[in-house]
């Protein structure tokens, strides 16, 4: 996996008016090729718009909307909005057309996403904040019925995370909900002296693509859900001791798969053992 070490055409944020601000986890990227490689992880097949979460001051966003697709950029700093707003679509939005980028200023987390997009389908992008990342990514899997693909910067723990196998020490909830549901690929780790400020820790990029049967797992998700945060909650011990508050039945606990630790457990396994809770 590539590991970007340099960085070209830096900029500081305070040249933007912008300024990064500590208590919303911000990190300007200021390196035009990652922000190109970022934008080049989705494939912009099926859908027709993109959001992209925390813009900053567009580094990425120009190269997204150069893909000749609708740019929603959601953003929470006001500063930013007022930039992006004022300056950002003179210098790039007429490479494709005037109705080809909006800003919606708001929070990710509590906006709802059918009052910007409604039943339509939409990929998700950005360089997230490191503090609201898992959040982000479960919000994803609870729209994931208008979103096909998702792509991305984390912290790269997280993100390795995120796309881990089973049989793994970073394999864990994040894993199991998010690859229940899409195909997970870690794309390329990214160094710290690409931001302004920089992070104290490297950055990974995955990418995110639905899978076909989605909508065809043989349970909902949030018993899937309830399942896998209780096991991983204890994730030491067998399912035999981390699903004892479910009180299920004796028969069921002696099977094998509750000799087995969470990690041990595939996605395939997990949702199976789901399916059969749900039906008891």
């Amino acid at each position: 996996m590539a590991k970007y070490n340099k960085h070209k055409t830096p900029y500081k944020s305070s040249d933007k008016g912008v300024t990064a601000k500590k208590h919303l986890g911000q990190h300007f990227l200021k390196d035009e090729t990652v922000a190109i490689d970022i934008a080049n992880v989705l494939s912009y097949d099926g859908y027709d718009q993109v959001l992209e979460i925390g813009p900053g001051t567009g580094v990425l966003t120009k190269h997204i909307i150069r893909k000749g697709i609708k740019v929603t950029a959601m953003e929470l700093d006001r500063e930013s909005v007022a930039y992006l707003r004022q300056s950002f679509p003179l210098e790039h939005v007429k490479i494709v057309n005037d109705k080809s980028f909006q800003v919606v200023e708001a929070d990710f987390l509590k906006k709802d996403l059918k009052d910007v997009f409604g039943d339509q389908s939409f990929a998700i992008i950005g360089n997230f904040p490191y503090n609201i990342s898992t959040q982000i990514v479960f919000k994803t899997i609870e729209n994931r019925e208008c979103i096909p693909e998702f792509g991305g910067m984390f912290q790269k723990e997280v993100a390795q995370r995120i796309c881990a196998p089973h049989g793994t020490k970073t394999y864990g909830i994040l894993s199991v909900l998010t690859q229940a549901y899409y195909t997970a690929n870690y794309s390329f780790t990214v160094g710290p002296e690409v931001f302004d400020p920089p992070p104290r820790v490297d950055s990974g990029v995955l990418f995110l693509k639905r899978k076909d049967n989605f909508d065809n797992l043989s349970c909902s998700y949030s018993i899937l859900r309830q399942v896998v945060k209780l096991a991983f909650q204890q994730r030491r011990k067998t399912l035999r001791n981390s699903l004892k508050t479910m009180n299920l039945p004796d028969e069921m606990r002696e099977r094998e798969l509750f000799n087995l630790r969470p990690e041990q457990i595939s996605v395939d396994a997990f949702v199976s053992l789901a399916t059969k809770i749900e039906k008891l």
